[in-house]
């Protein structure tokens, strides 16, 4: 299992060599394997293609990136998840319990259209959640009941990661004139941007309901002046 750092984040750089069959990764081995008829392994474009008009290595390289957002858009998800059956707390038991929800289910529609995309470069999106929390570069945090603020701020943290990554592949799309990737990340990327957004301003300083102690004990448990850290190198 790959080490990550506190944050839950395990790398910067998009895994391109992680493909087919490895019998050290997790959903890759059953006792049911063998009594299927495989057709193509797992994160590996198809040679023949899949209908567009993209080079092998394009798909390839385009698809291995997209299923890792798709990664970790599913343990965002998980973790949007918990976070909205624990709420609680007179601002956060039914605003933010809902605002929750609705970042539950625009990420579930993002996964949908990345791990199309997958698909229609030819290859296969992982589904195995075991197998998608190992390859996503952002990791759950630990189990446990925290603050509000902790939870929001882990969520946070883990958009701003997004956010960076899709970046990366977005540029990367447009130099390999894959223009479909491009399209479709491009609008995950500004609702991710509004979730951001959306969660900063939760986290912000003005309050109807924490008093004056936060601001006399000296804590940073404001969003502007604790430092998020995406792990990205710039």
């Amino acid at each position: 299992m790959e080490s990550h750092d506190n944050q839950g984040f395990s790398h910067d750089e998009f895994k391109l060599n992680k493909t087919g069959f490895d019998p050290q990764m997790p959903g890759h081995q059953s006792n049911h394997q063998d009594k299927m008829i495989l057709r193509q392994e797992p994160r590996m474009a198809r040679k023949e293609g899949s209908g567009i008009s993209l080079p092998y290595e394009t798909r390839q390289e385009m698809g291995l990136q997209l299923d890792e957002h798709n990664c970790a858009l599913n343990v965002a998800m998980n973790q949007y998840t918990k976070h909205h059956w624990l709420t609680e707390g007179a601002e956060s038991f039914g605003s933010l319990h809902h605002i929750l929800d609705e970042h539950i289910d625009v990420t579930k529609k993002h996964i949908d259209m990345i791990g199309e995309r997958v698909a229609r470069l030819g290859m296969v999106p992982t589904a195995h959640p075991v197998t998608q929390h190992e390859l996503s570069y952002i990791k759950h945090e630990v189990e446990g009941r925290y603050t509000m603020r902790d939870f929001l701020r882990n969520d946070l943290e883990h958009e701003i990661k997004i956010q960076g990554m899709m970046r990366k592949t977005i540029s990367r799309a447009h130099e390999l004139n894959d223009f479909g990737t491009v399209q479709v990340l491009e609008e995950v990327l500004l609702k991710r941007e509004d979730f951001g957004y959306h969660i900063w301003s939760l986290l912000e300083d003005d309050t109807l309901v924490r008093g004056m102690k936060h601001l006399l004990d000296g804590e940073d448990d404001i969003a502007s002046n604790r430092k998020l850290n995406d792990n990205l190198k710039h």
